[in-house]
């Protein structure tokens, strides 16, 4: 018997990182020798002490329950204390935060508690795919905003169509941005938050990699910016920070109401995050941060073997200030999908395609920090011998 799939999931295209890895282990079963630079899935572990504490709470049975929807008040206070200290932003844990499985989890779900059939997201492209694919999950309709390198990879908010904000309920932005690695700034915050409060607008911050940066930048969070908690919510993610993907933690912050409207979603679609993750995750935001400046020192030293491998062999590639992903522009007059197929065949090296994070990505392919220096400097080695 044959069964007819939604038609809501037939407009999205294929996950791009299952196939990814469907390409990956179709390789590797010939016997290749592979170097994988293309999900952006941390490779060292997560700091002892959170594990410890993970371990801790596991033994205790109250943990074993049904969690709270809005996660543990204990998780809340220690993000709302994180958020504070680290960018001087106070919050109302009780109304201006909520624990999240992760932040694609709560990224999303949001667009099922504000977006109705027929209005607009704004949305980055090149971008992280759960943008468009839960807007599109809604009914709504994404508007792609092109993240271009004359611009800072920062939208040109002024280029937005009359018609298409006539329309638009939500804006959503992504800095330190996956896959461009661009960084905003509060200037542009403020651009941002004056842009919603004239049109009307929402604005959704996913801010996973606030953490990830280098050369002693601290990236702003966009609540920094007056005014942007009349207008925005913020989506933060311990995976990247603490080394914990599989765990799948994190919290979202911000306007009362937004946040009230994702906790409404959440309560008629999962139970929680699990009490003991969450208690190992009061350890990692309320612990000694070394870990993270740690893992910040690593990721550096990764991006100037790459970086400067890459510009050996005439690429143009600029070091990223922020996340732990290389833009790397393509040789001239190869298209993103070819670079990456000869980079797999041939190298032994996935990458990621622009292309496949949007339109705008053509002519780029993202590599992840996800491998130790001798792997990357092997990799450019093995990049050294194909020909253009």
């Amino acid at each position: 018997m044959g069964f007819d799939i939604a038609e809501r999931l037939k407009k999205l295209p294929p996950y791009l990182f299952k196939e990814i890895d469907r390409l990956r282990d179709e390789v590797r079963s010939r016997g290749v020798d592979i170097i994988d630079l293309g999900v952006g899935d941390p490779d060292q572990p997560t700091p002892q002490h959170i594990i410890s504490k993970l371990q801790e709470a596991c033994e205790d049975p109250s943990t074993h329950r049904y969690p709270a929807y809005s996660g543990m008040n204990r998780f809340r206070d220690a993000a709302a204390s994180w958020f504070e200290h680290r960018f001087g932003v106070t919050l109302d844990p009780a109304k201006q935060v909520i624990t999240l499985i992760g932040s694609k989890e709560g990224l999303a779900h949001f667009p099922f508690a504000f977006v109705n059939p027929g209005d607009v997201v704004l949305c980055p492209d090149p971008a992280y795919p759960v943008y468009n694919s839960s807007t599109h999950m809604t009914g709504g309709v994404p508007y792609k905003m092109p993240l271009l390198k004359e611009n800072g990879f920062l939208p040109d908010l002024e280029a937005i169509p009359a018609d298409v904000l006539k329309k638009a309920k939500v804006l959503v932005i992504n800095y330190p941005n996956n896959p461009t690695a661009a960084v905003a700034d509060l200037e542009y915050y403020a651009q941002v938050v004056a842009f919603a409060a004239k049109h009307g607008l929402m604005v959704v911050s996913d801010a996973a990699y606030t953490e990830m940066a280098y050369d002693g930048l601290k990236p702003p969070s966009f609540l920094n910016a007056p005014g942007a908690m009349e207008v925005g919510i913020e989506f933060h993610s311990l995976s990247k920070t603490y080394n914990m993907t599989g765990w799948r933690l994190g919290f979202a912050v911000g306007n009362a109401e937004l946040v009230g409207g994702l906790g409404q979603v959440k309560s008629q679609i999962d139970s929680g995050a699990f009490d003991a993750v969450q208690i190992a995750g009061i350890a990692a935001l309320e612990g000694d941060q070394k870990c993270v400046a740690d893992m910040c020192k690593l990721y550096q030293q990764r991006r100037d073997v790459l970086v400067k491998g890459l510009q050996g062999l005439g690429l143009p590639v600029e070091a990223p200030k922020a996340t732990f992903y290389v833009w790397c522009p393509c040789p001239q007059g190869v298209h993103s999908a070819e670079f990456t197929k000869r980079l797999l065949n041939e190298c032994g090296i996935v990458s990621t395609p622009g292309n496949g994070f949007g339109a705008p990505g053509e002519g780029y392919v993202r590599f992840a920090l996800t491998v130790d220096k001798e792997r990357l400097a092997e990799a450019v080695d093995r990049l050294s011998k194909l020909s253009f």
